[in-house]
């Protein structure tokens, strides 16, 4: 990257809003790859502005129309500012007041609740619900013994995947490398200290990008996931609530800058 050409906090600004041509946002996230704490604020503004434009799109059918050009005219005066993710937080929760949302029931002192997936998820979701499946069925199988052993670096330096620091008594039972659409993938099988059994699946799907947990219900599975620049994550439960899965999600996050 050019040093006439810096990457400045406008620029941040701007690539969270969706206003720079795809030249300088490549180089955003060029920029972003390299320095893991300005990527971690620039997922949770980008989160935020999520939150906020979600909460516009429910006010747009259920609130009266001055509500919503005051919400809208909000969104633009923050998206001309710095980035400020405390800032943008708490406007979001004075924005789900006015428009009568419970905001005492979705958010913690100026954090944001979990984001439910309404659109199609990422294909490698699907890959990591799979993989969750496939780990369950090797645990009741003599002949496919597991393997709790596993060691980051290796597997950092064999698929350019970069696992994260597991909480302090939580176990690994097993761990494999599976491959993908995507090319390989890890999967580990954990046991948190408070019981049951989580999958945790990481793959690089091909593509930039900083994106902020979201839940994914599908039958009796939940998926959380996430992607932290060019490596994709999903944790996969069959029994955990949606609220726990989230906040354990953001905590395993949490780890990785």
């Amino acid at each position: 990257m050019s040093t006439a050409d810096p990457i400045l906090d406008t620029d941040l600004d701007a690539y969270v809003d969706d206003q720079l041509p795809v030249a300088r946002r490549i180089a955003v996230e060029a920029y972003l790859s390299e320095r893991p704490d300005i990527a971690a604020r620039v997922m949770a503004d980008l989160r935020v502005r999520d939150e906020l434009r979600l909460a516009l799109a429910t006010a747009r059918s259920e609130h009266r129309p001055e509500t919503r050009e005051a919400a809208r005219r909000l969104e633009r005066a923050l998206s001309l500012r710095p980035a400020m993710s405390v800032l943008r937080r708490a406007a979001t929760v004075a924005l789900f007041i006015g428009v009568g949302w419970a905001a005492h029931s979705s958010f913690g002192p100026l954090g944001a609740s979990r984001v439910v997936a309404s659109e199609q998820p990422p294909a490698f979701v699907e890959e990591a619900v799979r993989a969750h499946a496939t780990a369950k069925l090797r645990e009741d199988m003599a002949s496919q013994p597991e393997s709790a052993h596993f060691d980051a670096t290796e597997i950092r330096a064999a698929t350019g995947i970069v696992l994260p620091e597991l909480p302090k008594g939580w176990q690994v039972t097993d761990s494999q490398v599976f491959p993908s659409a995507f090319g390989p993938s890890v999967e580990l099988a954990i046991t948190p200290e408070e019981g049951g059994r989580l999958s945790l699946f990481a793959v690089r799907p091909g593509s930039f990008a900083v994106e902020p947990v979201a839940l994914l219900h599908s039958g009796s599975t939940e998926a959380a996931y996430w992607q932290i620049g060019e490596v994709a994550y999903a944790l996969v439960s069959d029994t955990t609530r949606p609220d726990r899965l989230d906040e354990t999600a953001q905590r395993i996050a949490r780890a990785l800058y």
